[in-house]
């Protein structure tokens, strides 16, 4: 399979697309907003395993039923969930990468520093770490935006060696990064949560991730690592580092990105 400009910037709109949907709280206007664009249907990337297209059409019709006018109770009921998943920690869940990663499950841990590198070599930074660390899920969506968008750049270019390299690059962040959570998060946040929106939310996301990198996996040839091998690339790698003094999870909430 090869993956031309229109495939990369169609790609490119999802993720942020994903990215807006787990940054903050639903409101009617938000609903009446992805109801009128057809969500899901106006995603760029159509699922094709059966998990997936299981989950398309959940969150399809999960979306076709939002009321027109949404009273207090439903919208109370949206809101308690946002506030579990993403800040009180109320599921048992994180937002935060480290969460998930690190053995005691603490957060601005390894994974935050990691990925405040990668955005920092791209010239990019979280507004404030403090209020939503680096690692959170909405930052690592929308940088997964911008390299796609780059790639499109890229691959328009005719640079097909080039192009192939970032391929791999984010190949690998995905790999060593939000894959290495966000099935887990996804999962528990699924069978906690108490509304249809947030559960699909969440598996559609994880599905259409998971296939990125497939697809990606089918353009290079390449297949993807497993993931013994992925914990053995990450093992040297830190494996003279002074961990940073540990924070235990304490979620808050954050502002527009970047």
């Amino acid at each position: 399979m090869k993956l031309d400009r229109d495939t990369a910037l169609a790609w490119s709109e999802d993720a942020a697309t994903l990215a807006l949907l787990h940054d903050r709280e639903l409101t009617p206007s938000v609903m009446t907003g992805i109801k009128a664009i057809g969500f899901p249907d106006n995603l760029g990337m159509v699922l094709r395993e059966e998990r997936g297209r299981q989950v398309f059409e959940v969150m399809r019709e999960t979306v076709v039923s939002f009321p027109e006018v949404p009273d207090t109770a439903y919208m109370d009921n949206l809101a308690a969930d946002f506030a579990a998943i993403y800040l009180t920690g109320a599921l048992d869940v994180s937002p935060f990468e480290s969460f998930w990663v690190s053995d005691e499950h603490l957060v601005c841990q390894e994974a935050m520093f990691d990925m405040r590198e990668l955005y920092a070599a791209d010239g990019l930074a979280v507004p404030d770490w403090r209020k939503r660390p680096d690692d959170h899920l909405v930052f690592q969506l929308q940088f997964l935006a911008k390299r796609l968008e780059r790639h499109a750049t890229g691959t328009a270019a005719g640079n097909a060696g080039a192009v192939n390299d970032q391929w791999r690059a984010l190949a690998a962040i995905l790999d060593q990064h939000l894959l290495r959570w966000l099935p887990d998060f996804a999962a528990r946040v699924s069978k906690r949560c108490g509304t249809e929106f947030y559960a699909s939310l969440f598996l559609l996301t994880d599905a259409w991730c998971e296939q990125l990198r497939d697809l990606i996996a089918r353009h290079l040839g390449e297949p993807r690592p497993s993931e013994e091998e992925i914990e053995a690339i990450l093992r040297p790698r830190h494996l003279d580092e002074v961990k940073p003094e540990p924070i235990r999870f304490m979620p808050g909430s954050g502002g527009p990105s970047w």
